[in-house]
């Protein structure tokens, strides 16, 4: 049997659709899972945490490589679901992600998801700006947001990720890959943590979000104006840090942001 007559299946046994509003696209393309699968280089020791299961097709293959996954799942009809499953190596754990992972004690893991794409930036900060990140993600997402976080500095996503983060596109995943189809292609992405979450971050971020409240502005204004700073002390940043100041944000490098950071603070 096909995972897509093993998804039709299951949700005419309980007779329930996929919900658009939710994101509910089911990963069913095999080949895919396998490619997957190889690119996160499970290996038998590793934690595994993978959010939002749904169906379980991605849960059965890491069941088979890891000795200890972690599967969370917000829906308790799609926790019953997994449940007649009968995991070897795999808790299913009824729970929102964000809430598990601040409430739980884990360490040295792996998260594995196909997420919503209205998720999306939400989790990967919350899961970046954590005390207890794990080691890397491997992420499906919209293959427009995964090149926008990999490979520009133009939004507060990408930056947010970068200053945390090495992330990297793995490989792209057509629209039929899923079930139903969305109307986007998706890429596989991986996120590896070189940063560790600090209390004086949150100035940081402080900093990039009044930089990018209005983007068409210049960044020296969008600054004097969100963060309440004279604009001639400003000017004198600016200029110690050879910036122009007729910068807009998205023209910034990581490194820019963050001696920013620090010049305002001092």
């Amino acid at each position: 049997m096909s995972n897509l007559e093993e998804a039709r299946k299951i949700l005419d046994k309980y007779d329930i659709h996929p919900k658009k509003s939710l994101g509910q696209n089911f990963l069913i393309d095999q080949n895919i899972i396998d490619k997957i699968i190889k690119a996160t280089q499970i290996k038998k020791e590793d934690n595994i945490l993978e959010i939002g299961p749904g169906l379980g097709f991605i849960t059965k293959e890491l069941d088979k490589y890891s000795c200890n996954v972690l599967a969370i799942e917000k829906d308790t009809l799609f926790v019953k679901i997994l449940n007649e499953y009968n995991f070897k190596n795999t808790k299913i754990i009824e729970a929102d992600i964000l809430d598990y992972i601040k409430k739980n004690d884990i360490s040295n893991y792996k998260i594995i998801a196909n997420i919503p794409y209205y998720l999306t930036s939400n989790l990967i900060r919350n899961l970046l700006e954590t005390y207890n990140q794990p080691k890397e993600m491997y992420l499906v997402i919209q293959k427009e947001v995964g090149n926008r976080i990999c490979k520009d500095v133009n939004n507060i996503l990408s930056v947010s990720v970068k200053y945390y983060a090495d992330p990297k596109i793995c490989f792209n995943i057509s629209r039929n890959s899923f079930w139903p189809s969305p109307k986007v292609d998706s890429s596989l992405i991986r996120i590896s943590p070189i940063k560790k979450y600090e209390e004086e971050d949150k100035f940081f971020f402080k900093v990039i979000k009044a930089g990018f409240s209005s983007p068409r502005k210049k960044l020296i204004n969008n600054l004097s104006y969100g963060l309440k700073i004279d604009k001639k002390k400003l000017d004198e940043i600016f200029e110690n840090n050879n910036l122009s100041k007729d910068i807009r944000a998205e023209k910034l490098s990581i490194e820019d942001w963050i001696k920013l950071k620090l010049a305002i603070l001092i």
